[in-house]
């Protein structure tokens, strides 16, 4: 397989790829390390690198949805044994998990191969990342721009086809603001959708959720499909999901009423490209033969402001004021909500 071929394929399809025996996991933990070592001294994506156990791990039996695909942790909100973790921030460097989160845990069965873990603002306080501890991560679309946040490494990555799914997080933006800037797919589950334990009860109170950036919907399906569900401790769980999220998005959707907005909130200016853009999807969508209509929820946006500021210092909290730095001899799973996950 040449790098361009790699490149245009989805997760799904690569996993299909090593099924058949067309092309073997080895082959694509090389591919996807080659695409790294090639873009990354522009991009600054993937700072943490664990490119020899990725290696070894390919030489396994594998099986799964996703068996021998290349894939890239956050460096934020996640233990995932052997692979360090920062939070973008110096006050954590030198950690390496010694377990699994439960979402790990999922992501193991599905068979993808970590090679690293992308770069992520500090703390993930930011929509744009540029952690002083690892330096500015970049657009690959522009490098004069930036990629967003605070998954902006993992939407870098993928837009630069260096993987096909990175895993992602979200507490105001940080899936959704990536996939905007990257042209890419990020869906923000519903809290409770997907796992944060043993570690934490949930994060952010609710607000924050782990799942993934890809370049196809059906990735983040099939994704969804793996680690979707409570475990043993979870305060809350979603509603009933459906059988498979796969099947359901080859389902047609019959027609739709869609709500749309080309205003933001208070008087913040939207740039007209941004308006026209929206617009056009809009009556895209009208043409499909929805029922399209300006609108938008009537809700106070400054007490909304100030109570998610609220929500984010009270969990920045603990870990910076409370507790010396955890090391890979001495840290044990926590089930208080702490960390800030996503932006």
């Amino acid at each position: 397989m040449t790098p361009d071929e790699y490149a245009r394929y989805d997760g799904l399809g690569l996993a299909d790829l090593v099924r058949r025996k067309e092309v073997t996991a080895l082959e694509l933990v090389d591919l996807a390390i080659a695409a790294i070592e090639r873009l990354d001294p522009q991009l600054n994506a993937v700072p943490i690198r664990v490119f020899d156990a990725a290696r070894a791990q390919a030489k396994e039996s594998l099986a799964g949805t996703f068996a021998g695909v290349p894939f890239l942790g956050k460096d934020l909100g996640l233990e995932w044994r052997g692979l360090p973790v920062t939070q973008g921030a110096r006050y954590f460097r030198g950690y390496v998990p010694a377990f699994d989160a439960e979402l790990a845990t999922r992501w193991r069965k599905t068979g993808i191969i970590p090679l690293g873990r992308t770069n992520a603002p500090e703390f993930g306080l930011n929509v744009a990342t540029e952690p002083r501890l690892y330096g500015i991560a970049r657009n690959p679309w522009n490098v004069d721009h930036t990629p967003g946040g605070s998954s902006g490494g993992a939407g870098a990555a993928l837009a630069s086809r260096m993987v096909p799914i990175a895993h992602a997080n979200d507490g105001g933006g940080s899936i959704r603001i990536p996939a905007s800037h990257g042209n890419l797919f990020g869906l923000k589950p519903t809290r409770g959708r997907t796992p944060v334990g043993p570690a934490f009860g949930e994060l952010w109170n609710g607000h924050a959720v782990n799942h993934a950036l890809t370049r196809t919907v059906r990735d983040s399906a099939a994704l969804l499909d793996a680690t979707a569900g409570p475990s043993p401790g979870d305060p809350y769980a979603a509603p009933e999901k459906p059988a498979s999220y796969l099947a359901e998005i080859a389902q047609p959707p019959g027609r739709l009423r869609i709500a749309a907005s080309w205003t933001a909130p208070k008087d913040y200016a939207v740039d007209p490209e941004v308006t026209a853009t929206v617009q056009a999807a809009a009556k895209f969508l009208g043409d499909l033969g929805h029922e399209v209509e300006e609108a938008r929820p009537a809700y106070d946006h400054s007490a909304l402001e100030q109570g998610h500021g609220v929500v984010i210092a009270a969990n920045m909290a603990a870990p910076t004021s409370s507790s010396a730095p955890p090391s890979s001899a001495a840290r044990r799973p926590r089930t208080t909500s702490s960390r800030r996950p996503g932006s």
